[in-house]
Parts: C-alpha cells; sequence; structure tokens
C-alpha cells in the first residue's frame, strides 16, 4: 500500500501517516482503584520503544516492544473495528485518496419500539445494525487548492 497522503488522527498523539502503521488492534486496559477497564484501539507502528527499571544486581531491565497510538478508548469491546479501518484503508488505496481519517463511538441502533409507528424502519432487526462494527470511521478529504489561473506567477499554499 501507498498511504502517503492519508492520515489518522490519534487520541492524543495528532495525526499518523497511514503508511507507516504496521498493525491495527484492540485491547482492553486493566481495572484500577476506582477506575473501570476500557478497550482501546490502537494502530502499531514499526518504530520500537522500550522502558526499564533498575533490579538489584542484575542491572536494567528493558521491555521493549512497538509504538502504539490510541485511536479511540470505549467502555465496550469495539467489535471488528480493526476489520473496518483495514478495510477502509484499503479501499482508499487504489484511489489515491488523500485526507484525514477520524474515529467515533457510533450512535447505538434505535430499537424498533423507538420508531413511531408509520416509520418505515419500525420493523428491521436492530440485532443485525447492532453487531457491525462499534466504532464509525470517517474520511475526511483534503480540500482541492483552487485552480491555477493563467498567469505565470508563482504561487504557494
Amino acid at each position: 500500500m501507498s498511504l502517503t497522503n492519508i492520515w489518522i488522527q490519534t487520541r492524543a498523539d495528532g495525526l499518523v501517516r497511514a503508511d507507516q502503521v504496521s498493525g491495527i488492534e484492540a485491547h482492553r486496559t486493566p481495572a484500577l482503584a476506582g477506575k473501570p477497564s476500557r478497550w482501546l484501539l490502537d494502530i502499531v507502528l514499526p518504530a520500537v520503544t522500550g522502558s526499564g527499571t533498575a533490579t538489584a544486581g542484575e542491572g536494567p531491565a528493558w521491555a521493549l516492544g512497538p509504538t502504539h497510538r490510541t485511536m479511540i478508548q470505549t467502555p465496550d469491546d469495539p467489535g471488528d473495528a480493526p476489520t473496518a479501518l483495514a478495510r477502509l484503508l484499503a479501499q482508499l488505496d487504489p484511489v489515491h485518496a488523500a485526507g484525514v481519517i477520524t474515529a467515533a463511538i457510533a450512535s447505538p441502533p434505535a430499537r424498533a419500539s423507538d420508531s413511531p409507528p408509520g416509520d418505515p424502519h419500525r420493523d428491521r432487526d436492530a440485532t443485525a445494525v447492532a453487531t457491525t462494527s462499534r466504532i464509525r470511521f470517517q474520511f475526511h478529504p483534503f480540500p482541492h487548492p483552487p485552480t491555477a489561473s493563467h498567469d505565470t506567477e508563482a504561487h504557494y499554499l
């Protein structure tokens, strides 16, 4: 893939160029005292990071691993969100798109009983909608630059 013009919005680390992503994963954080466990949807970058502590008489103990950048955090399992993001990237690649991908928690589907009697979606199966990705990805294309005028002066964006 050559996704050099696609950027992914992370939760706290700004934008990451999509061609730098080597993996997509969802994982649960441990519950801490007074704080519930959360699910994180991360993009994984090939850059290795490390952390460690000094151990008595053995020198420092280092743990190395790939860099994870969180796109979104949610209280519920994000389901097939990693696959949905991979599919979106694969769809954008051949059309040479340019823009930013964002993630948001998808709105829960309305129950049929919440719909007014004349609503054509009243009898639809809400379970099928609920089993799809719980994360909504949106691609925001960059605006096209204004068309060039016929003068010969250089213009800078």
